[in-house]
Parts: C-alpha cells; structure tokens; sequence
C-alpha cells in the first residue's frame, strides 16, 4: 500500500507541472502580479490536497454532510482528472514546439497558450465524467449461447451487477436504483460478483440494505470481491446473509426447472487466496451445466479446464476510463487484464466480464457505461 501511495503522490506531482505553466499563463492574462508564485501556490494546493485524500482510499468513512463531497471533494476530482488528461499533451507539445521553432529558425518557446487550453477542456471532459457519465447507466440484455443447455433452462434469465463500490463518492440511492431496474427485468435469479464496498467497514448496513432491495424468482446471490476484504469482510458477510442473501464461499447451490438441474457455485476473493475452485464444484450434480460467480476473470481459463458454462465475472471496470466507442480495445484495463469487458469463449465456455456500476480511484466514468446485465441462458 505504502508503494502504491507513493507512486500515485508521485504522479499527482507530475501532472500538476503542466496545471503550473496552465496558471502561469492564466495569471499573465489576467494582468495578475507575480504569475509564477501564484501558479505554484496553487500546484502545491492541489499536492496537499490529494494527500490528505489518501487516508480516504484505505478507509472510506461515513459523512456528517454530504455538503464536503461536493463543495469540495467532487471539483478537486475535476482538477484531478483534469492534470492527467493534460499531461500527455502538454509533455508532447513541451517537445514539439520548441523543435519547430529550431527547424524554423526561430527562438524556441513553450507552447504556453496551449497548457492553459488543454486543462480547460480537461475540465470539461472530466466534469462530464465525474458529474454525469457515471450516474448515468445502461440496463443491456445480452443472449448467451450455452452449449447443451438443458430446454428447461432456455431464456433463464439472470440479472448480473458487479463492482458496486458502495461508499462516500457512490451512495446507497445508486444501489438502489441499480436494484430496482434489474428487479424490472423479472430475472430468475440475481448475481452480485463483488467489490460491493470500497474499503472499509462503514458502509456494510448500506451495501446490506442495497443487496436485500434485489428480487429474483430463484433468489440473489453474492460472492466476494477483493475490495471487500480491504477491511473485514466476514461483517460484511453476515449482514448480507442476514438480510435473506445467500453468499457463496467456494460453495454452490443446486437450481431446477422441471426436475432438471443447472448448478450455481461461486469462488472466493483471489487477491487474499481464499478462492478454491475445486471446493466450489465438488457438489456438482452428474451433467449439470455450472455457472460460476468469480470476481477476476483471470480465473477464467482454468474455470474452462473445469468445464463451467459460463463465468460472470467483473473487478475490470471496462477500464472505468476508455477511448469513447472502443472500449471493448482501448482503455486501461489492457494494461493488467486479459479479459477486459464484454464477452469470451474457450471452448465450450464463455466468461462475461461486467464493466461494472460503481468506480474506484477517481470517481469517474469516460467511454464506459455503468451497466446492469441482464444474460439470457440460450442453448447453442
């Protein structure tokens, strides 16, 4: 954690360079005095602030008022996201524009006017992320070819929500209104494959509350994610099951339609090495088609050796930030996943990654939409 922290303290010191030069150029707009002091007045503000912010991603706590969040916490995300789209730009046009002025004879200089322009609309795109893309989310019915499936379960329908990070930047409402509009769809059952917090214990009564609001005819079941445990998850576990929600632990359940059986099981976190596929299969019943709830679809492959069905899986995010329309190729989540979003076959069997609901980090969603699924079990 304490690497993570510097590395990410680290980054936030470099995007603020270019929010310095940015300022520097605004002041001198502005007829401002001393434009160099105030530009570096603000980046040092804007270096303590996230600071303090990190104790916040180890433990999200509860607020006395929502009126800190979004008269402060929301628009420092803003200026945040908004450095690091800058960045880029601006280290490309540090290296440019001074060569071309050389090729061309002139005097070099920094591209001063552009710094300003590219934060500007870095405000515009991160605002529209932060304050708007994700609230707002998508409820996507999406067939899934089941080879052999038994013509009892055709058109089985399940209602699949992952990475909900219920907590001080994604509120209970949000749940809420996820659960109501996957109750809407009539699922058979409905799956929750984890990171239903974002860290800490604050927020279980809430994220319990949120788990009790789905309905499926069959039931709701859960399993854990790896920010679940970014605190204790065993209260977490109890309050949930509590509230009538089956957890599955390595473990599965048996579900029938006209005597035949489909088998639902679900493997623990992996991040802590509580997840142990065999365990989670040995109640299988002879010919039965499995599905798997598994948070990292990195488990993936060795599901497929198993031979489960299907594994719906989340923990991606899509890559939470992506290349608007192409998301399924370009975002981040190509840097540590093989398994991104959308949908994958080995074999027989399919995995369905979740792009998920809620966020992490920076409390914003580009070119990835929040996304209720609702998969409809088909026989191939």
């Amino acid at each position: 954690m304490m690497t993570f922290r510097r590395i990410v303290t680290m980054v936030t010191v470099a995007i603020h360079a270019p929010f310095a030069a940015a300022m520097t150029e605004l002041a001198r707009r502005m007829d401002w005095p001393l434009p160099h002091v105030f530009a570096l007045v603000l980046s040092v503000i804007g270096i303590v602030l996230f600071t303090g912010r990190m104790p916040g991603a180890a433990t999200d706590r509860q607020r006395a008022s929502e009126a800190s969040l979004w008269l402060v916490d929301v628009p420092y995300y803003v200026h945040w996201c908004a450095c690091l789209f800058t960045l880029i730009p601006s280290i490309a046009a540090t290296l440019i524009v001074p060569a071309m002025d050389v090729a061309a004879g002139r005097a070099p200089h920094l591209p001063m006017a552009f710094y300003l322009w590219t934060y500007v609309a870095g405000l515009v795109v991160c605002g529209y992320g932060i304050l708007i893309r994700r609230r707002w989310f998508h409820v996507r019915e999406i067939d899934v070819a089941i080879p052999g499936l038994d013509p009892s379960f055709e058109g089985f329908r399940v209602a699949h929500l992952s990475d909900l990070h219920i907590g001080s930047t994604t509120p209970k409402r949000w749940g809420l209104r996820w659960a109501r509009a996957a109750n809407g769809e009539s699922p058979d059952i409905a799956v929750v494959t984890g990171d239903m917090v974002s860290s800490g214990t604050e927020f279980h009564d809430d994220i319990a509350e949120v788990m009790a609001e789905l309905k499926a005819k069959d039931g709701v079941f859960v399993s854990m994610g790896n920010h679940d445990y970014f605190g204790e998850g065993e209260p977490l576990i109890t309050r949930i099951r509590d509230r009538g929600v089956k957890v599955l632990r390595n473990e599965g359940v048996v579900l029938e339609r006209g005597g035949k059986k489909l088998y639902l099981a679900a493997i623990d976190d992996t991040w802590t090495d509580r997840d142990d596929l065999p365990l989670a299969l040995a109640a299988r019943p002879d010919g039965a088609q499995v599905v798997l709830l598994a948070h990292d679809p990195e488990r993936f492959r060795i599901a497929a050796k198993h031979d489960v069905a299907l594994t719906l899986s989340g923990h991606t995010h899509g890559g939470q930030i992506a290349f608007p329309f192409l998301s399924r190729w370009i975002s981040l989540s190509h840097l540590t996943h093989h398994f991104h979003q959308g949908l994958y076959r080995i074999g027989k069997s399919t995995l369905y990654v979740s792009p998920g609901l809620g966020t992490t980090g920076p409390p914003m969603r580009l070119g990835v939409a929040p996304i209720v699924a609702i998969l409809r079990l088909r026989a191939a």
